[in-house]
């Protein structure tokens, strides 16, 4: 340390950094890892319900008619939040510190990482700051994306694969790169009779 500065100034960051968590927060996870890793994990692909009783046990608001399939992981199912035929594929990391709600008929796909928390990088402690992710209706989540504490995708979003989504997403537009950006609107036109939902008469 130089002459010139001011220890007072650095905030002390000896000892153990604490835990944002809770006991009945750290059990609780504790049980549904051992409940992941077994039950759920190894359950077959076509036994949807059989997850859906599971989630729904560790308090997760799920619809019976969403898609979680035996690879996802899910940190805290009961800050998940899933409309009718909302899916989390295979290899998707749900880490929902807070609440993640995804939309109806949306999709989140292979190897996507949602990201419902952060760290105060300006405390040396960094203490965690959990923050909520918003998926609308109609969203598809390409592969390998990664969506960031805090953001909202809106309805109808398509983020092309390997994207990293720092910020709100408009509806109905093709957003990629890195961070993602609207890249132009997505219009569904009439293929198999499916229209934007203000194109309805």
């Amino acid at each position: 340390m130089s002459a010139d500065q001011d220890p007072s100034a650095t905030p002390d960051s000896s000892g153990p950094i604490p835990s944002s968590h809770s006991f009945k927060n750290k059990l609780m996870r504790m049980l549904w890892g051992m409940v992941q890793a077994t039950l759920f994990r190894f359950s077959p692909r076509p036994l949807h319900g059989w997850r859906w009783f599971l989630l729904k046990l560790f308090g997760a608001q799920i619809s019976t008619k969403a898609r979680v399939y035996p690879r996802a992981k899910v940190w805290g199912p009961w800050n998940l939040i899933m409309d009718d035929f909302a899916t989390l594929a295979d290899d998707v990391d749900c880490y929902c510190v807070k609440p993640i709600r995804i939309g109806k008929r949306s999709t989140v796909s292979q190897y996507s990482y949602l990201c419902g928390a952060t760290h105060d990088h300006e405390d040396p402690r960094l203490p965690l700051i959990p923050m909520e992710i918003t998926i609308g209706e109609d969203v598809w989540v390409a592969a390998d994306v990664f969506v960031a504490p805090g953001v909202t995708i809106g309805d109808g979003v398509v983020v092309g694969a390997r994207s990293s989504v720092f910020g709100d997403l408009p509806e109905w537009t093709v957003c990629v790169g890195s961070p993602a950006k609207p890249k132009g609107p997505r219009n569904l036109g009439t293929k198999n009779g499916s229209v934007k939902p203000e194109d309805e008469q």
